[in-house]
């Protein structure tokens, strides 16, 4: 689905970086690694990024022109 632009429970504003992390993330860097060179630190932001599942496309295909 679509990476929400902030944080669901601080706050912080998260959205910006998604497609950095999905870019270093598919080049084959540990998740972690990113993560903490892009600035989480707070569980509750890291947990939107590692539980967003990539959807969009899959779901495009069922959509009725």
């Amino acid at each position: 689905m679509i990476i929400p632009v902030r944080c669901m429970s601080c706050g912080k504003p998260v959205g910006h970086l998604w497609e950095e992390y999905k870019k270093r993330v598919s080049g084959g860097e540990n998740q972690k690694k990113v993560l903490d060179d892009l600035g989480f630190e707070r569980f509750c932001c890291r947990s939107v990024f590692l539980s967003q599942a990539d959807n969009l496309e899959l779901i495009g295909k069922f959509k009725k022109a």
